[in-house]
């Protein structure tokens, strides 16, 4: 459904991101970010699916500046590969990845409101895009590693932000999920009876019914927000 295009991030970095078209005119744009294993097929499928949905989605390659075209399974090496990556990306200097983030938001705007969605490491992404990006209506992470770490809760969310959680994830402890909660009352959140990357059909963590949920409460919380 979509096609890969070129967008240019504030140093002039040009970064590829995969861009899914809706029927017809865009309820508005949605951002979405990948988990450690690249824009690959699940992460594709998943903004098709927002295009279905009516939004113009925009997938950034966030491992574009420490290495082009990642596009992993869900293997051990590719969890291996894939959390490397992300180490490499989190050590750039600032703002490192984040204006690449904002070229994405950038680009969804032609299409109204934006709002931003992310998995996994994308979870951390988009809840730091939430706190720190410009032209954001609205923030949904999944299962953001990282989200609930001292460092990362005392940021402040610019826009509404919903967050999902699984209760049997080892990477967030849940006492971890009730501090986050304590700290930002202002947050939606949601906890399922499910294990971290719930939402991906790819892994043997998914779950169906979690993900059904999570993604209906999504769609609401987009409709509400972005339009």
């Amino acid at each position: 459904m979509g096609e890969f295009i070129q967008l240019k991030a504030a140093d002039g970095q040009s970064i590829p991101a995969y861009v899914a078209k809706p029927a017809g005119k865009p309820r508005g744009g949605i951002v979405v970010l990948q988990e450690i294993f690249g824009v690959n097929s699940h992460i594709r499928s998943v903004a098709d699916g927002y295009a279905a949905d009516g939004y113009l989605a925009v997938a950034p390659s966030t491992f574009h500046r420490v290495k082009p075209d990642v596009d992993l399974g869900y293997s051990q090496e590719d969890m291996q590969a894939g959390f490397a990556l992300k180490t490499a990306v989190e050590a750039l200097p600032a703002p490192g990845v984040m204006q690449d983030i904002q070229a994405a938001i950038d680009h969804a705007a032609q299409a109204g409101k934006v709002g931003i969605v992310g998995y996994c490491w994308g979870g951390l992404l988009t809840w730091r895009a939430a706190c720190l990006a410009n032209g954001l209506s609205a923030a949904a992470p999944y299962y953001g590693g990282g989200v609930t770490t001292p460092d990362e809760v005392a940021r402040k969310p610019k826009v509404p932000v919903l967050a999902h959680f699984g209760d049997q994830d080892h990477w967030i402890p849940l006492d971890s999920v009730e501090a986050f909660k304590q700290k930002h009352p202002e947050v939606e959140v949601h906890v399922y009876n499910a294990n971290h990357g719930f939402n991906c059909d790819q892994r043997a963590s998914y779950n169906a019914e979690a993900a059904k949920l999570a993604r209906e409460r999504t769609l609401a919380f987009f409709r509400k927000h972005v339009g």
